[in-house]
């Protein structure tokens, strides 16, 4: 049975939280790639940002429904919902959109996991860690390439 640390990819790009939105637009169309790792100044995992996190800000904002009774306005939805599109339509970096629940596995990971990982998570991108450290990344092509 093959593992994560068997099939990931050891040569990582990523970028920080710092990383200016325009910067990523233009990493994901030169590196080709569908999501990138977060790390901070240390290189600690910090997040994963995807495509579809950029695209989100693209969206048109969904401005909440309420109902006004008397003098009271009540929210049919919430309001938190709102502020987090907000924050994302307006970010400017990386660290602004970025998911921080980070799906990860270890090098000893059946590949088969790693692939329940993703398809349960709708993870494009899969940071393998020993001991805490990021060593590698499983894609979706990774798991396509053992397959072969």
């Amino acid at each position: 049975m093959q593992t994560a640390g068997e099939i990931m990819t050891k040569n990582v790009f990523s970028v920080t939280e710092e990383t200016d939105i325009k910067a990523l637009a233009k990493i994901f169309v030169e590196r080709n790639v569908n999501a990138l790792p977060v790390v901070d100044a240390s290189g600690q995992l910090v997040g994963m940002v995807s495509q579809t996190d950029l695209v989100e800000q693209d969206k048109p904002l969904h401005i909440p429904t309420v109902i006004s009774l008397f003098d009271w306005v009540i929210y049919l939805e919430s309001p938190k919902n709102f502020a987090e599109e907000v924050r994302k339509v307006t970010a400017r970096t990386v660290g602004e959109i970025c998911e921080r629940d980070v799906v990860t596995c270890s090098i000893d990971t059946p590949v088969s996991t790693v692939a329940s990982l993703m398809v349960d998570n709708k993870a494009h991108l899969v940071p393998v860690l020993d001991g805490g450290r990021m060593v590698g990344v499983v894609a979706r092509l990774d798991i396509i390439r053992s397959m072969a």
